[in-house]
């Protein structure tokens, strides 16, 4: 009976296409019977609402099919996922193949214990949010390599790793781009009741701070003790009790790598730092807050970003090689430069089928109108206190499963959600938490978000069994995850409200 059921696994690649033909059929019966919905926005001058019906686009169509055919290409070539892993893992072969990895690795984690490696692993991917998408890109490979030359299964510091960015990606303490979005939308919907009302970018830090350190310890404890049991041993019991001693070549290699890099790291430090002689260079500073300048769409450090981030593992890896004598020549580091591309056609493939699947579902605007109609529960219960709080984070997270896209979906909750709240002596604030919190849930769950496929991807690259790991059972590693990370939203949510901390300086959970 296993047998059977093995051969019966879909590939992620052809899970993704019948995903895309389901979507197909359901935007096309959707459609005919003109399911839609109507959305509010605000307008910043008048602080008045307008509203625009939208409904599913049948993509079971002329025009859709048309759409698919014409877009395809360009949509797989514009795939964030795709050029950000590709740059990246140019930078990131140079470190591997030089040594530069295991070195460092073995180097750092020698006298650690597991379970403390694991947990500033995990505590690195939540807190990676800052990043913001290309978090995805970097720890998920670092991680593993963490994990393989750590002498454990490489999944489990995938799987956990993923946990940590997705259950983690509204909990960030330091405020970013992200959240100054938010902040905007949040604002310009309080201003509904009360055109005075002001929200400070660090209203929120204190009960941010207790979800990132609870969240780590629990991410790392289900790591440790459920997840980790799923995956057998890749290395040998003669590797595991193996006491690898660094050569004076490898530390030499690491001295040049570290020197290097610092170099380079103070560099760019200075060029994001504004108000020194010839620095800010990086900066938007047509921008008022600091994160904005740093991270808005005409900022040079964020438009750059990922090139910046490569260079900094290419310098790692190639002064590394050169002084434990790894890279001696142009063509070694050449070669060194493709090391993490062998063997990426497959990646490629699941890549372009997860495009056509994203793009299909944003085109179809499901998830636009499903979150619409969600939002509208607002307007028709008369909730106060805890209920709206629960309402609040239930929408959150159930939207979030068919439109991933945080600023996407906040625009069409906050409007009706905060004034809501407001009515209800509750604070723009602690919505805007609420919401981040119950999207955080939900997150790592929907293969929706672009970069789901990355981490499906990176799965099935270093699974060592014939079958591959499919799209479901990506999804269910994360379920543990999910659930902790909602039994423990909640507490805190349901915590800061009953005993009135502060949720941050200057922020409170009621007016």
């Amino acid at each position: 009976m296993s047998k059977i059921k093995d051969k019966m696994t879909l590939h992620p690649v052809m899970t993704f296409l019948i995903l895309t033909g389901i979507i197909m059929i359901i935007s096309g019966i959707l459609s005919l019977l003109e399911f839609q919905q109507i959305t509010y926005s605000i307008s910043p001058t008048t602080f008045e609402y307008s509203t625009e019906i939208v409904g599913v686009e049948n993509v079971f169509s002329f025009e859709g099919l048309k759409y698919i055919f014409s877009s395809t290409v360009s949509n797989f070539v514009n795939f964030a996922p795709l050029s950000s892993l590709i740059i990246v893992l140019i930078g990131f072969g140079v470190m591997e193949k030089s040594g530069f990895l295991k070195t460092a690795i073995t180097f750092l984690t020698k006298k650690m214990k597991k379970n403390t490696v694991t947990f500033i692993l995990v505590f690195l991917s939540v807190v990676a949010s800052l990043m913001g998408d290309i978090s995805y890109v970097v720890m998920l490979p670092l991680s593993a390599a963490v994990f393989k030359y750590g002498k454990r299964n490489p999944l489990i510091g995938i799987v956990a790793s993923f946990a940590g960015l997705t259950c983690g990606a509204g909990v960030s303490f330091i405020f970013t781009s992200l959240d100054s979005s938010l902040l905007s939308q949040s604002l310009l919907s309080a201003r509904v009741i009360d055109l005075s009302y002001r929200m400070a970018s660090i209203s929120g830090v204190f009960i941010m701070a207790a979800a990132v350190l609870v969240l780590s310890f629990l991410i790392t404890w289900i790591t440790e003790n459920v997840i980790a049991k799923k995956f057998s041993n890749q290395i040998s019991e003669e590797e595991e009790m193996e006491d690898k001693v660094l050569t004076r070549r490898e530390l030499r290699g690491l001295i040049f790598a570290v020197f290097a890099a610092s170099i380079y790291f103070l560099i760019i430090l200075y060029n994001i730092v504004p108000g020194l002689p010839f620095s800010g260079n990086l900066l938007d500073n047509s921008q008022i807050l600091y994160v904005d300048k740093l991270f808005s769409y005409n900022s040079f450090f964020s438009n750059g970003f990922v090139f910046v981030v490569t260079i900094f593992f290419l310098i790692l890896g190639l002064f590394y090689g050169l002084g434990a004598r790894t890279i001696k020549n142009n063509k070694d580091f050449v070669d060194a430069l493709g090391y993490s591309l062998d063997g990426i056609g497959k990646t490629l493939v699941l890549i372009l089928a997860a495009s056509l699947f994203v793009s299909v579902v944003k085109y179809s605007n499901i998830g636009t109108v499903i979150t619409a109609y969600l939002a509208s529960l607002f307007r028709i219960v008369s909730f106060e206190g805890i209920p709206l709080i629960l309402l609040l984070f239930v929408v959150s997270a159930f939207s979030t499963l068919v439109l991933p896209a945080s600023v996407s979906k906040w625009s069409i909750i906050a409007p009706i959600a905060v004034p809501v709240f407001m009515n209800a002596g509750l604070t723009p604030e602690f919505a805007q938490i609420i919401f981040r919190f119950g999207e955080s849930v939900t997150m790592g769950l929907t293969p929706i978000m672009a970069y789901f496929v990355i981490y499906l991807s990176l799965l099935n690259k270093h699974n060592q069994d014939e079958k591959p790991i499919s799209l479901f059972s990506a999804i269910r590693y994360q379920l543990p995850f999910a659930f902790a990370s909602l039994i423990v939203f909640l507490i805190l949510i349901v915590l800061w409200y009953i005993i009135g901390l502060p949720l941050g300086i200057n922020g409170s959970t009621v007016l």
